[in-house]
């Protein structure tokens, strides 16, 4: 029998999480239940659709297009393992999840988070060395190569993820089995748990920490020698080129780090509850539904390839 900080005993092992999602009545459980389906709803298919592209046309068959592929994927995966849940939970009255659900959804979460953090460093340092080292392009960034540096993140997110879910699903939690977010997360399940989360908050800070802060000034440091690169060039139209890719990365790079750096390596700077909920929103379904307007938008080299398959489509 465990205690709880407050006092309270837990009589036996919770089996299950109440996931308390958004407060408001119906018309606003409503409201966000629009919110959240057009947002996923565009996401996949933004997704989907750079996949698809991407795979079908040969001229996109290049490193940089191979991570995008997977970029987009993780999006796919990542918005997928928070939506479709949260979308019963907005029409439900019970909102349940077993321990077993709670325990999936936050490893897979992690590991998507994680995996993404990691896959955008690898695509800065694939610009670096496409505008830097031209030459050695090829050579550098042959296919064996890019599906070491892919399976090296997935490894890394699996690592990170493990390790952290691990650490939080060994704590025992006590007779409050109310998570007070729309998914299961590591801060608000640390608030259940009847034993000291020290070590739990610990490894948490240093691990996220580490990865976004490396992966950070692997994104800096490619990306000016980049720009001190483009701008020695006497080509305007290649410089404009250059820009308009690497500005898709940089932004979708901002929004992502930006996020995941307020929400777990900066402790206190989410002020209260429902603005951390608001936070994850956004990186979970906001930003994988961005990320293919984005790099489509800002890409001459992906709306051709989107021209050329519907004109394909057009004449069969």
């Amino acid at each position: 029998m465990a205690s709880h900080r407050n006092g309270n005993l837990s009589e036996m092992p919770l089996q299950e999480f109440m996931l308390e999602g958004f407060e408001g009545g119906l018309q606003t459980q409503a409201l966000l239940f629009a919110l959240f389906l057009a947002l996923y709803v565009v996401a996949v298919l933004g997704n989907l659709t750079m996949i698809v592209v991407i795979t079908l046309d040969a001229h996109l068959h290049s490193p940089m297009y191979f991570f995008l592929k997977n970029l987009s994927f993780l999006d796919l995966c990542y918005s997928s393992v928070i939506a479709p849940k949260a979308l019963v939970n907005f029409l439900s009255s019970s909102k349940v999840i077993t321990l077993k659900g709670c325990a999936t959804q936050f490893f897979f979460f992690s590991m998507m988070g994680t995996t993404e953090t990691l896959l955008l460093a690898v695509m800065a340092y694939d610009r670096f060395v496409a505008i830097c080292s031209p030459l050695s392009y090829p050579i550098s960034m042959r296919p064996s190569v890019c599906a070491c540096l892919v399976l090296g993140t997935y490894c890394g997110g699996c690592l990170n993820s493990g390790v952290q879910t691990i650490l939080t699903f060994s704590l025992p939690f006590c007779s409050s089995n109310h998570i007070n977010h729309f998914f299961c997360d590591v801060i608000p399940l640390l608030q259940l748990t009847c034993a000291s989360t020290a070590v739990n908050e610990l490894v948490l800070f240093a691990m996220c920490g580490l990865i976004i802060v490396g992966t950070t000034l692997v994104v800096l440091v490619s990306y000016g020698y980049i720009t001190v690169t483009i701008l020695r060039m006497h080509s305007g139209g290649g410089r404009h080129k250059l820009f308009s890719t690497c500005g898709s990365h940089m932004t979708a790079v901002s929004l992502f780090y930006g996020t995941l750096f307020v929400m777990y390596a900066q402790p206190g700077a989410v002020e209260s509850v429902e603005q951390g909920k608001v936070v994850s929103v956004f990186y979970t379904l906001v930003i994988p539904m961005l990320n293919p307007l984005i790099y489509s938008l800002r890409n001459k080299d992906v709306k051709d390839a989107l021209r050329r398959l519907g004109q394909k489509h057009t004449a069969t």
